[in-house]
């Protein structure tokens, strides 16, 4: 039986064909369609996902293989991001993304109810973005996150999500209930039932396993974040097991026999089985590389580094005030001078910063009563850079090690056919 997953990423869509083992068997992208950046269309993000599943169909019968053994199909989508829908799953609200902040009204609700500290308190949070989208619609029926939507899309059926997207707007983890209070700020009809991690949701709309040639039984499982799936993809569901993306930001994540949630430093925790995710997102990482090199210069400064030398810069690089982990704070200034003539000297310093950074998110994790990592897996750009590479490793105090899956799309098609990860504790 063959897992299909969807990946609902920042650029587009990503789709994978896994074996039973979870060996890749296939994959397919579509880009996302121009939307109106005031009023993102989630019309439009079902539309791209039609489009891909239709390629990716078309691919696995160029390879000889029959769709109908496809038996499992999960998603997976960014975080935060969530629109409003109608009893026939039609959005009747714009979408708000993930990193759409500026909520003050609705921050001070939440500040008036929520337990201090709390994941969905604060300007930029989800559950803010649920108050300002029922704040500006009539009559919605479902709140949707963004894979909660394209999940109902392929099962008919809304009011369903998954535990890991409905955190941040306010779900117990270990429960998946919603907190009373809620229901002081939200219709209490509007919120998603939330599943653990790979449980079922239904079966595929027999019109769409029809048109695509998929097996009328197909089951369509609670899925997750997008990190979240590319941490799947990358590592082992093993405690002690952490992954590092190297890409525009800085995340980190670990597994963990603890449930760590420590909203004033940016830390919480998912539940994975019986083992628990725990990390936390900096600002830092490739957007500030590009700030001031291209991918060209990057590699060539980079052959020129020793990495013997200290540069002797403390920097904190940012692009802009503003970071969320290790250090919870908005208004942090970018510590990027001074800056060397030499552009070398510059670029070392950098890496410095963000290997310091790296390291002191781990550190934050321990003293939080996380571990300490056994190993860590790195995704993203960065992870190709050997110069780089060695500078975070004396920072960590380990040899980090490439991934050789990181898609999201992977990490969420083996979902279905996941064993319980490993507890060293139990």
């Amino acid at each position: 039986m063959l897992s299909l997953g969807i990946d609902i990423g920042t650029s587009g869509i990503r789709t994978a064909v896994v074996s039973s083992e979870g060996s890749v068997l296939s994959m397919a992208s579509v880009s996302h369609l121009p939307q109106d950046p005031r009023r993102i269309d989630a019309e439009l993000w079902w539309t791209a996902t039609r489009a891909c599943l239709g390629q990716q169909i078309e691919k696995i019968r160029a390879e000889g293989q029959d769709p109908a053994e496809i038996g499992h199909v999960c998603v997976d989508g960014t975080s935060g991001t969530m629109v409003l829908t109608d009893a026939s799953l039609v959005p009747v609200s714009r979408a708000l993304m993930y990193d759409s902040k500026g909520f003050d009204d609705e921050a001070r609700r939440i500040a008036a109810v929520a337990p201090d500290p709390h994941i969905t308190r604060g300007s930029g949070s989800a559950l803010a973005r649920a108050l300002r989208l029922v704040h500006e619609t009539e009559q919605p029926r479902h709140l949707l996150h963004q894979a909660d939507f394209i999940a109902a899309r392929l099962t008919g059926q809304g009011s369903q999500s998954d535990v890991m997207n409905a955190l941040k707007t306010g779900v117990e983890p270990e429960t998946g209930q919603w907190p009373d209070w809620i229901a002081s700020l939200l219709p209490v009809e509007l919120l998603p039932r939330a599943l653990q991690l790979g449980d079922p949701l239904g079966t595929l709309r027999a019109d769409l396993a029809r048109d695509l040639g998929l097996h009328a039984e197909t089951r369509v499982h609670a899925g997750t974040t997008d990190s979240i799936a590319a941490f799947l993809a990358a590592a082992p569901l093993e405690a002690g097991v952490a992954v590092t993306s190297l890409g525009s930001t800085l995340a980190v994540k670990m597994l963990g026999t603890r449930r760590i949630d420590d909203p004033p430093r940016g830390l919480y925790s998912h539940r994975v089985g019986n083992v628990w995710l725990v990390g936390g997102a900096s600002n830092t990482g490739g957007r500030v590389l590009r700030h001031f090199f291209s991918d060209a210069e990057i590699a060539k400064l980079s052959g020129r580094i020793d990495i013997a030398q200290d540069p002797g810069l403390d920097y904190y690089p940012l692009v802009e005030p503003g970071e969320r982990f290790p250090i919870n704070d908005p208004t942090l200034k970018p510590r990027l001078t001074p800056r060397p003539d030499d552009d070398v000297l510059f670029l070392h310093g950098i890496f410095e910063g963000i290997a310091r950074i790296e390291a002191l998110c781990y550190r934050t994790i321990s003293e939080a009563g996380g571990g300490q990592p056994t190993r860590i897996f790195s995704a993203g750009g960065g992870a190709r850079n050997p110069a780089f590479t060695r500078i975070r490793a004396r920072h960590l105090g380990l040899v980090p090690e490439t991934a050789a899956q990181t898609e999201a799309a992977i990490g969420v098609a083996r979902v279905p056919l996941m064993a319980r990860p490993r507890d060293p504790g139990a």
